[in-house]
């Protein structure tokens, strides 16, 4: 049995009676049915995923997956795919907007290098091994081989598995990939059906020429593996990315491991969106952190049940995104946890 196939049977769909046992418990705490609004649906989920009415949310980690894209040949993106290797290392400086949010939210760090092409110093504070030096060019050939899909889902399994164990109790996800919008892009087109030209977005500040050849180079990827994209993992290996492989396999052990996860932006909508083609019962487990601004998320977020936590006009990426969505969850379950009852508090209830 493979890594993935043993992650896949661990996954079982939420209780709903957990659920309604929470919502049974948030009308016994001191405020109007209700009036929590989204908060408590949270809470009443995380406590679903936990098991328990009294989980917690004190722990956690963002976990960033970086990697390249051979796409970048084609002219997709306004900068050079060594600039992938240079934000890793301002990742571990702790000079990127993320590090800063983690560091003023409390939430614990974490960078993977799933397949940075460009060489990264000896001895840096990276987890996880490089599966490959970047994708291939999925205008030309299929951007991953068999062999390098499942190492890139077992890598994100993997930390993930590692972040439950380390006792952290919610979880985020963000990335780092120059060129990765493209990807995102090849991957939500094949998974909706909706047209390159729609979809696609100007990523980070393309001009009208390049958005022009992100859009070619879509198209032409979908026309090339056509006969690929008929299963989620077909469309990873075949336009997807070694960090968009991780984020996918990410997901899929936070909820093989019963713990919350949240999803940042279009990117990592991209890979929870495969996650959840691969396992239907992985939805549960996943948070839309926020709405992009790139065009190609609303069509992700229509693949999900719930609507992103935020809408504040982000699409930095780095899980940026994530940070902040975590600490609303905190707050829901703060107060599912905190909040005294109409009776411990002797207050008359209705």
């Amino acid at each position: 049995m493979t890594q993935l196939e043993s992650t896949l049977q661990q996954i079982k769909p939420i209780d709903r009676k957990w659920i309604d046992a929470a919502a049974r418990h948030q009308l016994e705490l001191t405020k109007p049915p209700g009036s929590l609004g989204r908060l408590e649906e949270i809470a009443n989920r995380i406590a679903a995923i936990r098991q328990s009415l009294v989980p917690t949310a004190t722990a956690p980690r963002i976990v960033i997956f970086a990697g390249d894209h051979g796409v970048c040949a084609e002219g997709v993106s306004p900068y050079p795919s060594e600039v992938t290797a240079q934000m890793v290392m301002n990742f571990l400086h702790g000079g990127a907007a993320i590090c800063a949010l983690s560091r003023s939210l409390g939430i614990e760090l974490k960078v993977c290098d799933a397949g940075v092409a460009s060489p990264l110093p000896a001895g840096s504070a990276l987890i996880g091994h490089r599966v490959a030096n970047g994708t291939r060019n999925f205008c030309v050939e299929a951007a991953m081989t068999e062999v390098e899909l499942h190492q890139a889902l077992e890598l994100g399994m993997e930390a993930a598995a590692a972040s439950a164990a380390a006792g952290c109790d919610l979880l985020g996800f963000g990335e780092m990939g120059i060129g990765n919008t493209t990807a995102a892009a090849a991957i939500t087109a094949a998974l909706t059906g909706q047209s390159p030209l729609h979809i696609t977005g100007r990523g980070t500040g393309a001009d009208d020429d390049c958005l022009r050849r992100k859009q070619s180079a879509v198209q032409r990827a979908l026309d090339l593996h056509s006969a690929e994209l008929h299963t989620p993992l077909g469309i990873l290996r075949c336009v997807g990315g070694l960090e968009i492989a991780a984020m996918t396999g990410f997901c899929l052990g936070a909820a093989a491991h019963r713990v919350p996860v949240v999803v940042d932006g279009f990117i990592a909508t991209a890979a929870a969106a495969l996650a959840l083609r691969t396992c239907e019962a992985s939805a549960g487990y996943m948070f839309l952190a926020h709405r992009s601004t790139e065009p190609g998320h609303a069509a992700l977020v229509a693949l999900f049940a719930d609507a992103p936590l935020l809408d504040l006009g982000l699409r930095l990426g780095e899980g940026t995104g994530a940070a902040l969505a975590m600490k609303v969850m905190q707050g829901a379950v703060a107060a599912l946890t905190q909040m005294a009852t109409f009776a411990s508090a002797g207050v008359s209830n209705q």
